[in-house]
């Protein structure tokens, strides 16, 4: 297809740019620190939309007040209650699915750097260099196999590297759990709640949030079989996100106060100060006149 050969092939170019960019001395490592660099370029590029993501997720939040007036005023009426939540939303400029669009947006990206990050030196040297364009730095990079980095081979799966033992393999499996770690952290940067708010949420409200927690961990599976380099900007992605997400929810500012600061209401004296005298004061008194 014109269009794919056109999305592998660009991602293939901006990739051997930025390998060609890197000075000769890094070694092996510069292809890695070419992946990092084409993510960061990618996430840049996906910043308005993710930022946009976010302040909608935010705004959910701000409105479960409301939401949970309708809840009981529409408790019986289940079509009506949805339809004056989607007035809700549309009113306030609301998206309840906008935590998936970047997700949507990239997931072309994903199977088009897959295809680019496959090719192996066998097939450059066979002649077929793919989406990588032929006589660069990359294929000559490629064909030498210099695909190392942080002791790992950017070419091969983690599933493969487990074949040569379980220290070889560490690498692999503490870049999965970046993925995951990562990954599960922006979950929580968008779904965090204060406690009075989680009986608010809709069925697909909740159906959602636990799509977005259980996301990281299928993206560790999926990242055992996948070339390393692919693995390698998953984890440089989440990380940019949630640096970008702390940022656009302030949260490096101090954020909302606690939960537990919202909620708690202020005790009362268990023992009020009484207005008139005491009777201890009223019995010495009597006892003073009787002296007299």
């Amino acid at each position: 297809m014109p269009g794919w050969d056109l999305l592998t092939g660009g991602l293939g170019a901006v990739l051997n740019f930025f390998y060609s960019i890197l000075p000769a001395g890094v070694g092996s490592p510069r292809y890695g620190l070419a992946i990092i660099m084409l993510t960061l370029a990618v996430s840049l590029l996906m910043f308005p939309l993710t930022v946009k993501q976010t302040r909608s997720m935010k705004a959910m939040q701000e409105i479960q007040p409301e939401v949970k007036k309708l809840q009981k005023e529409y408790k019986e009426d289940r079509q009506e209650l949805n339809a004056k939540l989607m007035e809700l939303y549309k009113e306030r400029g609301v998206n309840p699915a906008a935590g998936c669009l970047p997700m949507l947006v990239q997931m072309p990206i994903w199977f088009a750097l897959f295809t680019v990050l496959r090719v192996s030196r066998d097939d450059i040297a066979a002649g077929n260099t793919g989406p990588i364009p032929a006589g660069s730095k990359l294929a000559e990079a490629l064909k030498e196999g210099m695909t190392n980095f942080l002791g790992m081979d950017l070419q091969i799966t983690p599933n493969t590297a487990s074949g040569d033992g379980f220290v070889q393999l560490i690498p692999y499996l503490i870049l999965i759990l970046v993925v995951v770690g990562a990954g599960y952290f922006q979950s929580v940067q968008t779904m965090r709640r204060r406690k009075d708010d989680v009986a608010t949420q809709t069925p697909q409200q909740q159906s959602m949030q636990n799509a977005m927690r259980f996301l990281p961990v299928l993206f560790g599976v999926f990242s055992w079989n996948f070339p390393t380099g692919l693995v390698l900007y998953f984890a440089t992605s989440n990380v940019f996100r949630v640096g970008q997400q702390a940022y656009t929810l302030g949260l490096d500012a101090g954020g909302s106060a606690p939960a537990s600061i919202e909620t708690s209401a202020v005790e009362p004296d268990p023992k009020p100060i009484s207005s008139g005298p005491s009777p201890n004061a009223s019995k010495k008194k009597r006892n003073r006149r009787r002296r007299k």
